[in-house]
């Protein structure tokens, strides 16, 4: 399979993970959701995961894959406050701990890159 028609298919593996984890291990995610946020944090950690899992769904199937990138793409913008919560709530940790706590922040670029990638190189494509 040529690296083009894995991308979405790995994008997609991505977000399902992601999304089974938020109902797998939903205290962890709970802990990163913005204070600001209204309701309660476990109720947007399982609505993260099943946008994760729509998202996953989206992007692997060819009819629907522009819409669902571009979607991932602005989900990847949004849960950026999130991560930013976790990067300043992580400072204090032990080393390793912070630095993937930092780290997860510039990753996010690549991944709104690539998943803006993708709806590009879908485009004419049904």
């Amino acid at each position: 399979m040529p690296r083009s028609e894995r991308s979405p298919l790995l994008l997609a593996g991505l977000l399902a993970a992601s999304g089974v984890a938020h109902f797998a291990v939903p205290r962890q995610f709970d802990a990163v959701v913005p204070r600001t946020l209204p309701g309660k944090p476990r109720t947007w950690t399982y609505a993260s995961g099943a946008a994760e899992l729509t998202l996953a769904a989206g992007v692997a199937l060819p009819r629907t894959r522009k819409p669902a990138a571009l979607a991932a793409a602005a989900f990847f913008v949004g849960v950026f406050p999130a991560n930013v919560k976790m990067a300043v709530d992580w400072r204090n940790r032990p080393a390793p701990q912070k630095a993937i706590a930092f780290g997860r922040l510039p990753l996010q670029i690549p991944l709104v890159l690539w998943a803006r990638g993708i709806a590009k190189n879908t485009e004419g494509q049904a």
